[in-house]
C-alpha cells in the first residue's frame, strides 16, 4: 500500500516525469535518498511501470482514433486479445461487460490504414463480431491524480 508521501511523488511524476530526483525531492520537500529508495520500490512493486512522455498524436500524423468493440467466441477471449494487442497501433485492449466482450482503442495516419486493421481483425479465428467508433474530438485525455 501506498502512503501519502508516495502519493505525492507519484502525482509529481505525473506531472512531469522528466524531473530528476533532485528536483522531486525539493518539491517534495524529502531528502535525495528517501526519494530514489521509495520510487525504486514503487518500481519493484509495480506501482511504477515505466517513465514516458505525452505524445500529441494529431500533430505526428494520426488523424484518427478508433473505438473497437469485439464479440468473441467463448474461452478465446485472451488468445485473440494477446494478438490484436502486438499490433503496433493499439494503445489499450480491455476486457468488458455488456453485449461485447472487448474494447480496443488505436490510433491511425489515415481511414485506409484503419480499414486494413478492421479487415485484418475481422479474419482472425474467433472474432465473430466487430463494432467500430471513430473518435471526432478529444475533449480532454489525461492521467488522473492520486487521492
Amino acid at each position: 500500500m501506498i502512503d501519502a508521501k508516495d502519493q505525492l511523488l507519484l502525482n509529481l511524476l505525473l506531472e512531469h516525469s522528466r524531473l530528476s530526483f533532485r528536483a522531486v525531492a525539493q518539491k517534495a520537500g524529502m531528502s535525495v535518498v528517501s526519494v530514489i529508495q521509495r520510487l525504486r520500490k514503487l518500481e519493484q512493486e509495480g506501482v511504477i511501470m515505466n517513465y514516458s512522455c505525452r505524445l500529441n498524436y494529431e500533430k505526428l500524423g494520426y488523424e484518427l482514433t478508433a473505438i473497437i468493440q469485439l464479440r468473441i467466441s467463448k474461452g478465446k477471449l485472451f488468445e485473440v486479445e494477446q494478438k490484436i494487442a502486438t499490433h503496433p497501433n493499439i494503445i489499450g485492449v480491455y476486457d468488458v461487460t455488456g453485449n461485447f466482450d472487448s474494447l480496443v482503442i488505436a490510433k491511425f495516419r489515415s481511414r485506409k490504414s484503419l480499414d486494413g486493421f478492421l479487415k485484418k481483425i475481422q479474419t482472425y479465428d474467433f472474432v465473430e463480431r466487430t463494432e467500430t467508433n471513430i473518435v471526432l474530438n478529444t475533449i480532454m485525455e489525461k492521467d488522473i491524480r492520486l487521492e
